[in-house]
């Protein structure tokens, strides 16, 4: 069991990734890959890209021996390059540190290379980086486009959830079996764990290639970084993206397609009253979509006389734009009012 522990002024500090973490999705991938469970679903993935690895990411099994990572790879830039150049950046203290504990308990001893890089020499974090920038193009860049849309999708079902629920009711559907009592995050993990935030904040970090319990990233001086399993935990593939409509489609299971409809029309400005009468719902029914829709800074609205103008934010449009352009999505409007 994992406990973090919050006062009340560290929820305040509770945010969501809002891109996702290229390396931090590589660790998880590479972890699910050589985790050997549900076979059914992720065998042939694991077969697959073990066939198609090259022999320039070998040596990122010698920094993860017995699966046990050590913590400066745990990195969370939103750009690869970004990423690498943070795991560069390292203190030499924490680098000679992990390597020591994650070999502390291995048989083997540490090949020439790690030796190199406990040592801080500068070709050992060239061999490093390579490793990190092949695994990256061979087992994620075909479906980064598809991660990317995902975590949009997280990252709107996240803030609808706090803006209706709260940020204390978000933690606990986080995660499931998770709960939030008394100031303390419960959430399952391996062991018995207490952290404290002590004001450091909390990073929400969702990852697509990783079933298991949260991972959580606890270095000095800087925010804890929770990563949880989201979706539905299959192996991606380019294929699954499933084009403009799926995208659409599965935009509209996260907001809620009354709600995806209101999006689309505010583009332009448009009364309460407007826009129950293109989608054919009441006046009350719009007032309680936008009231959710403007809490999670998805719209926004202000009052001209008498009437409310509703228009969406930027954010708003980046989650429509893929679905609205790419789809060529119009709003249902008129026929059998909706809810």
């Amino acid at each position: 069991m994992i406990r973090i522990h919050f006062t009340a002024a560290d929820f305040a500090g509770v945010r969501f990734a809002p891109r996702p973490a290229p390396l931090q999705e590589l660790n998880t991938a590479l972890l699910k890959m050589c985790v050997r469970d549900d076979e059914l679903l992720y065998g042939r993935w694991r077969q697959r890209l073990l066939r198609s690895l090259p022999a320039a990411v070998d040596p990122l099994a010698d920094l993860v021996p017995a699966r046990e990572a050590p913590a400066f790879i745990d990195v969370f830039s939103d750009t690869l390059t970004e990423g690498l150049d943070t795991v560069r950046a390292s203190s030499p203290e924490l680098v000679r540190s992990e390597i020591e504990r994650v070999y502390a308990r291995h048989a083997s001893p540490a090949p020439p290379w790690i030796r190199d890089l406990h040592r801080g020499e500068a070709d050992a974090w060239q061999l490093l980086r390579r490793a990190q920038q092949a695994a990256f193009e061979a087992i994620l860049r075909p479906v980064w486009p598809l991660v990317k849309d995902l975590h949009h999708k997280e990252f709107a079902r996240h803030a609808l959830t706090t803006a209706e629920h709260g940020i204390g009711a978000a933690l606990a559907a986080l995660v499931p079996g998770s709960r939030l009592h008394e100031g303390v995050w419960e959430v399952g993990g391996p062991g018995e764990r207490d952290v404290r935030l002590c004001g450091r904040g909390l990073v929400l970090v969702p990852t697509f290639h990783w079933t298991g319990h949260p991972l959580i990233a606890d270095l000095p001086g800087r925010p804890l970084h929770v990563t949880y399993a989201a979706g539905p935990g299959l192996p991606l593939s380019p294929a699954g993206a499933g084009g403009a409509g799926g995208t659409e489609e599965a935009l509209a299971g996260v907001l809620g397609r009354t709600r995806l409809d209101l999006l689309v029309l505010l583009a332009d400005e448009h009364t309460t009253s407007g826009l129950a009468r293109r989608l054919g719902v009441s006046n009350a029914t719009v007032s309680a979509h936008t009231a959710a829709l403007r809490g999670a800074g998805l719209i926004s609205t202000a009052r001209a006389g008498r009437a409310v103008l509703h228009r969406r934010t930027a954010l708003g449009a980046l989650l429509v734009r893929r679905s609205a352009a790419g789809a060529g999505h119009r709003p249902r409007a008129g026929g059998t009012p909706r809810r």
